[in-house]
C-alpha cells in the first residue's frame, strides 16, 4: 500500500526561493516563447539549451567548479556561439532552419554524452542538467538571475523602441537567457516554460497574451513545486506536467467560452 501523504511536513517557506527563481525564468521565457512561435522555430530553445549544457559539461570535464565563473563563461560562450551560428544559418538557409536547429540539438547532445562517457557520475550529472535543480535555488542565485534578466529585458525594451531586436539581437538575448535558466531549471523545464504558456495564449493580443501566459506559468510553477514537496517528486518534471495541465485547461476554457458566445 502507498504511504499516506504527510501534509504536516509541508513547509511553504522552503519553496519561496525556488518559486522566485521560477517567476524570474518566466519573466524572459514567456515573451521569448511567443517570439519563437511567431518565427516558427519551435525547437530553437532546445538546441540553444543543449549547446549551453554542452558548455557546462565541457567545464565539468576540465574540472572547473560547478558554481564558478569558469563554468558560467563556458556555458555562455557555447550558447552565444551556437546562437550566432544558427542566426547565420537563418539568413543563409531560412527554408531549412528548423532542420538545422534539430541537427544542432542532436549533435550537441551526442557530444555531451561522449564527454561524460568516462565519468562514473556522468549519468547523474546529465540527469541534473536535463531535469534541473530548482528546489535548491538560493537567494544568491535568484539575485544573480534577476540582475541578468533585468539587463536583458532593458536591452530588449531599448531595441524595441529603436526599431526592434533584429535577428542577431533576438538570438543574443535568447542565448543569454537560456544560459542562465538551463543550469537552474534544466533543459526540459526551459523548453516547457518557453513553449507551453505561449501555446496556451496563441492568438491573444501581445500585452494581454504575455500577462495571461505569465499568470498561467506562475500558477503552474507554484502547483508543481507544491506537488514535488508533498509527494516527493522531482521538481522539474512535476512543474513541466503542471505547465502542460494549466495550458490545456486554459485552452479548454477558451474553447467552451467561444462556443457559448457563438450560440
Amino acid at each position: 500500500m502507498n504511504e499516506p501523504i504527510d501534509l504536516a511536513s509541508f513547509d511553504p517557506g522552503l519553496l519561496v526561493w525556488p518559486l522566485a527563481a521560477g517567476l524570474l525564468v518566466l519573466a524572459t521565457h514567456v515573451p521569448l516563447g511567443r517570439r519563437v512561435l511567431a518565427r516558427g522555430i519551435i525547437f530553437l530553445d532546445l538546441a540553444i539549451a543543449q549547446i549551453a549544457v554542452l558548455g557546462v559539461i565541457a567545464a565539468h570535464a576540465l574540472d572547473l567548479a560547478a558554481e564558478g565563473w569558469g563554468t558560467q563563461i563556458a556555458a555562455a560562450t557555447a550558447a552565444l556561439a551556437g546562437a550566432l551560428l544558427l542566426a547565420a544559418c537563418e539568413r543563409r538557409w531560412p527554408e531549412i532552419q528548423e532542420a538545422l536547429i534539430g541537427s544542432a540539438f542532436v549533435v550537441a547532445a551526442s557530444l555531451g554524452v561522449l564527454l561524460l562517457a568516462g565519468d562514473p557520475h556522468g549519468g547523474e550529472h546529465l540527469s541534473a542538467l536535463l531535469t534541473g535543480q530548482i528546489l535548491w535555488a538560493t537567494p544568491a542565485q535568484v539575485a544573480q538571475i534577476a540582475g541578468l534578466y533585468a539587463a536583458l529585458l532593458a536591452f530588449w525594451l531599448w531595441r524595441s523602441t529603436a526599431g526592434g531586436l533584429g535577428s542577431s539581437g533576438f538570438y543574443l538575448v535568447f542565448a543569454l537567457a537560456i544560459t542562465a535558466s538551463v543550469q537552474l531549471v534544466g533543459v526540459y523545464l526551459v523548453f516547457a516554460s518557453l513553449i507551453l504558456p505561449a501555446l496556451a495564449v496563441r492568438g491573444r493580443p501581445p500585452r494581454q497574451g504575455v500577462l495571461i501566459a505569465w499568470g498561467l506559468g506562475a500558477l503552474a510553477y507554484a502547483a508543481g513545486l507544491a506537488a514535488s514537496a508533498v509527494l516527493d517528486w522531482p521538481a522539474g518534471p512535476a512543474i513541466v506536467i503542471a505547465l502542460a495541465s494549466f495550458a490545456l485547461l486554459f485552452a479548454a476554457v477558451l474553447r467552451v467560452a467561444a462556443s457559448r458566445l457563438q450560440r
